[in-house]
């Protein structure tokens, strides 16, 4: 088999997997009602299937590298894969809360090392010259499983059983497993240098790295996850966990910088071409997930989409995104990649900026046009990101470097997340409150809407005192329904200033000399 064939089924193979382990990052929220009926929870109860996968896989993501260097790299991804497909199975027959919970666990545990050890894998696959096709190819399967989640959710609800959310991954999971298994190979330098380091690891095993970012980490997940349900600082439990978090994630650098063998390679933070690009990464990825929250939510609350027509409304961006990306592989080496992130970000605030004079009459053709232009600018801005902050790691370094890529960039959307549900909530009471003011009995045009509703109510059969109060709650109702309307369009605002306001970051963004050199990635100075 030539290596062109050889890398195109070793990127089908590998795809598989970050595809289902970002797909079943969303699919579940659409069936939150049926979960709910099935294993008798309350909503705050059913919010742990997703925060428990969330937990399970930051924990994971960092230590990726550490495992491949014990066990293999494609060993370890083998073993997730499997673990995420029993998880899956497991799922789909759960009889309670705590099973699901527990299953949705080992899910995020096996969905952890899918991702950065499909980017380090392709990144081994392809050559310099093709590099930014490979990010193509990530990036697709990271941006597109999150937005098609709620659209497949939405019809197997519809159509079928709850269960089947979960039980589509095996046959799928099962197919990729073995193309894994049959087409993907370590580069003989990778498999030598990872012995040489997994010996040395054995030998001087970091526990306590290990402990201090698992306990760190998922405490910084639970805060994040659940803080605004439990009202941020205002909980004790937030703040303990805060402060756990904290404690343990500053033991855990000192650690990892003193440790002869540390579980993760933080040095590579030396390198300002990887530390500019993954941190900038992690802040656009932090407003561009807060942005693709908000619109559903929008949809679905304010518009009476549901959730299957609003996956299918943001369909267009998806299918332009996976037209697009392929495209911005090709051409990447021919421009500055801080041109195309810039361009990027000036065209998706522009779509978002759009989002910001949605309203009640908003209609699918407006939702489209917004969500086209965000689109591009994705697009635009992911794989060059994703290609610039690995182009000067070592081969062998590549699974400590997407791992901790993966871990901040899922942070970030973490961060942007709970940043955003907050300030829906609190922008919400404020308008609404904003409102009421002017919800007053001299004002002709209140009393001309309350005599309307009155009327119509009373037209249905109910007496006057009934039809009033029935008509000052819906007076009520809509009064923070347009509340919540002017809420969502100053995030949107918001949104759009903050890419805009990321723009002069770009300057500091170090881009590596083009090369189109050997099949060799160029070597860095990194203490090990």
């Amino acid at each position: 088999m030539n290596r062109d064939s050889s890398k195109w089924l070793v990127t089908l193979s590998v795809t598989f997997g970050t595809l289902m382990g970002a797909i079943d990052s969303s699919i579940v929220n659409v069936a939150m009602p049926q979960l709910r009926s099935a294993v008798g929870a309350t909503v705050q109860e059913i919010t742990w299937t997703t925060t428990g996968f969330a937990l399970a896989t930051v924990m994971v993501m960092p230590l990726t590298a550490f495992l491949g260097r014990l066990f293999g790299q494609k060993r370890v991804y083998l073993a997730c894969l499997g673990l995420f497909v029993v998880g899956s199975f497991l799922c789909g027959l759960a009889w309670n809360l705590p099973s699901l919970v527990l299953f949705r666990a080992l899910q995020g545990f096996g969905a952890g090392a899918l991702q950065p050890t499909e980017q380090a894998i392709l990144r081994q696959t392809f050559p310099p010259k093709e590099q930014g096709m490979a990010m193509a190819l990530f990036s697709m399967a990271v941006m597109v499983g999150p937005a098609i989640g709620p659209t497949l959710g939405g019809y197997i609800v519809d159509n079928f059983h709850w269960s089947w959310i979960f039980f589509i991954n095996v046959p799928v999971g099962i197919l990729g497993f073995f193309m894994v298994a049959r087409f993907v190979r370590e580069p003989e330098d990778v498999l030598i240098a990872n012995r040489l380091e997994g010996e040395k690891q054995r030998e001087n095993l970091d526990w306590q790295g290990i402990l201090l970012l698992c306990v760190g980490l998922a405490a910084l997940q639970y805060l994040l996850e659940e803080g605004q349900t439990n009202d941020w600082f205002e909980s004790a439990e937030i703040v303990v966990c805060a402060l756990v978090a904290g404690i343990c994630l500053v033991a855990f650098v000192i650690r990892e910088l003193t440790a002869v063998a540390p579980v993760v390679n933080l040095r590579l933070f030396k390198d300002p071409i990887f530390a500019s690009g993954t941190v900038l990464s992690a802040l656009m990825f932090s407003i561009l997930m807060a942005s693709m929250f908000l619109l559903p939510m929008f949809m679905q609350e304010l518009l009476g989409f549901t959730a299957t027509q609003s996956g299918l409304a943001l369909m267009p961006r998806t299918l332009l995104m996976l037209a697009i990306m392929p495209i911005i592989g090709r051409v990447y080496t021919r421009f500055p990649p801080q041109l195309f992130i810039s361009v990027g970000l000036a065209i998706t605030g522009l779509g978002v900026y759009q989002m910001s004079h949605f309203n009640l009459d908003t209609g699918t053709h407006n939702i489209i046009a917004a969500i086209l232009m965000q689109g591009l600018g994705f697009s635009m801005m992911l794989v060059p990101l994703s290609t610039v902050a690995l182009s000067r790691i070592p081969r062998h370094r590549l699974p400590d470097a997407t791992g901790l890529n993966s871990l901040l960039r899922q942070i970030g959307g973490s961060i942007g997340l709970a940043m955003f549900a907050t300030l829906l909530s609190r922008y919400g009471t404020q308008a609404t409150a904003a409102l009421s003011v002017h919800l007053t009995p001299t004002r002709p045009e209140v009393m001309e809407r309350l005599a309307q509703l009155r009327g119509g109510f009373m037209a249905r059969g109910m007496d006057f005192t009934a039809a009033q109060e029935t008509a000052l709650r819906m007076l009520s109702g809509l009064t923070a329904r347009q509340g919540l309307v002017l809420a969502f369009d100053k995030l949107f605002l918001l949104a759009a200033l903050l890419f805009l306001l990321v723009l002069p970051l770009v300057l500091f963004l170090k881009a590596p000399p083009r090369s189109d050199g050997p099949h060799e990635t160029p070597h860095i100075d990194v203490e090990i």
